[in-house]
């Protein structure tokens, strides 16, 4: 009989740790940049949203690649090929999650309810990605971005240019690191012709590639805190995010790869929850 915790390893839950910081910057932002109420029913709201879409995204991700994962060696003990859980309850797990997922949308405003399919068709898409393109990294990316301008719409229910930034800074920095991440996977890939940046253009290419899209996540951390013209704070954040990109880079080599998962995880989660700790800061303490 399967176990919550099951469920929970299945969608690597502790990974909600890399967007649900930046969902909470989009949710104050939105507070302080329209001057709107704050209420602990909306912020559960946004935070059961994003619970619900990434253990959708996650679920389905694992059920679309459960014969992929049986052949590679570093996946083939997850829990549908280890046969810890079957593919169609993991399949419901995925259909009860998206199904939460908008109707806690419904619950919000219109254009959160409108968008809900949207967002669902990049997030649940993505999985089928690393099949035909080797730009599966930026959908990635793109999905996960999706929290700061989805959390400001819940707020404020309108588009605003400071959270568009924020997504940007989010867009580049996954894309970079699920690069990183992919390196371990590179002779697989190219043996079962996936398509991955490692596997297209090698290992040393990779990572310069990563280099490049944090470089471009720095930038849009940057240009959001001229914009938005944010005081020291906010600048506090920016440099420790910046730094600990840095950090990630000086882990990883091409032919020294035992420190993956501590530039992907560790040294990524707690970059999030740092620079979302500084600019929520400076957004309730000085503006």
């Amino acid at each position: 009989m399967p176990r919550l915790n099951n469920y929970l390893s299945l969608v690597k839950f502790s990974h909600t740790i890399f967007a649900m910081p930046f969902a909470l910057i989009g949710f104050f932002l939105g507070l302080t940049k329209e001057s709107e109420t704050f209420t602990w029913t909306l912020l559960v709201k946004v935070v059961l949203c994003m619970i619900f879409a990434r253990t959708a995204a996650m679920a389905f991700n694992r059920y679309a690649d459960r014969h992929i994962d049986e052949q590679n060696e570093r996946t083939r003990q997850r829990e549908i090929p280890g046969g810890i859980l079957s593919a169609s309850s993991v399949l419901l797990l995925v259909i009860i999650s998206a199904g939460l997922f908008i109707g806690v949308t419904y619950t919000i405003n219109s254009i959160c309810f409108y968008l809900s399919p949207v967002a669902l068709l990049v997030v649940l898409g993505y999985s089928y990605t690393k099949r035909f393109t080797w730009l599966c990294h930026v959908v990635l990316g793109i999905g996960l971005s999706l929290a700061p301008i989805g959390a400001y719409l819940a707020v404020t229910g309108q588009f605003n240019w400071t959270p568009l930034l924020f997504s940007l800074t989010v867009i580049t920095w996954v894309s970079g690191f699920d690069i990183i991440y992919a390196l371990q996977d590179e002779s697989f890939d190219r043996s079962a012709k996936l398509y991955s940046m490692p596997s297209n253009f090698g290992k040393s290419t990779a990572l310069r590639i990563a280099r490049v899209l944090h470089i471009s996540s720095a930038v849009f951390v940057i240009s959001a805190g001229i914009y938005a013209r944010f005081g020291l704070t906010y600048w506090i954040g920016a440099l420790l995010f910046i730094g600990l990109l840095i950090f990630q880079h000086r882990l990883v080599r091409p032919t020294d790869l035992s420190r993956v998962n501590l530039a992907f995880f560790t040294t990524n989660g707690v970059a999030s929850i740092v620079f979302a700790i500084f600019v929520i800061a400076e957004l309730l303490l000085f503006r």
